[in-house]
This record gives structure tokens, C-alpha cells and sequence, in this order.
């Protein structure tokens, strides 16, 4: 088995890259079912939620399910509204309204889990 090699250093030895700016940009997928007030409150709560914890740090894209419902099968979603986060890895989901913070920050890995 043959190593590769970068300027002279085998490649398992080479230091880490540097994070660069966009790698810490968390890229958020919200399906919804069409322009409904639901649709609309589920994106103002996920919107909060980021200027509050993520501001300057984010991207929601938002999929309209009744427009591009193929997109379905991208993320497996099963249930809308659901919010799915691509980056930074690993994809994480949560379904619903998006309404209840704590939830939220615990499913996008911001929070630790609390344990009853």
C-alpha cells in the first residue's frame, strides 16, 4: 500500500486544514406543504431560533413540497413540517412547528440533551 505525499510529508501525517469561514455555516432545509400560515409560522420560529443562537452563521432553504415533491425522497421526510440540517454534518431532523426552542437547539446539537 503506497502512501500518498504532499510536498515531501506523507498524508497521514499532514496537520489538519484550517477551518475556513464557510465550514462553520450551518445549512438548514425546511420542508413545508406549500405557503400555509402553518408553513409560514414553522419558517418565523426557525428564523428566531438562528438570529438568536446561530446569527451570522446560517442558511434556511426553503422547499416547498407541493411545488418539488420529488425533494421528498432526498432527505427520506416523512412527516412536515421538517427541518433538516445539512451541514454541519451530521444531518439531523426534526419534525413539527418548530415552536418549542429548547427542542429545536437540542436537535440541531447546540444544547445537550437534558435526562430526566
Amino acid at each position: 500500500m503506497s502512501m500518498k505525499k504532499h510536498a515531501g510529508v506523507p498524508a497521514i501525517a499532514r496537520a489538519p486544514r484550517r477551518r475556513r469561514k464557510k465550514d462553520s455555516m450551518w445549512i438548514l432545509r425546511l420542508y413545508v406543504p406549500g405557503h400555509s400560515p402553518r408553513s409560514h409560522m414553522a419558517f418565523s420560529h426557525l428564523r428566531t431560533t438562528c438570529e438568536t443562537h446561530l446569527k451570522g452563521k446560517y442558511r434556511i432553504v426553503i422547499i416547498d413540497l407541493l411545488k418539488y415533491p420529488h425533494l421528498v425522497f432526498e432527505d427520506q421526510i416523512m412527516s412536515l413540517p421538517a427541518l433538516v440540517r445539512k451541514l454541519p454534518l451530521a444531518v439531523k431532523k426534526i419534525i413539527g412547528y418548530l415552536s418549542e426552542t429548547e427542542r429545536v437547539l437540542i436537535g440541531l446539537n447546540q444544547l445537550p440533551a437534558q435526562s430526566d
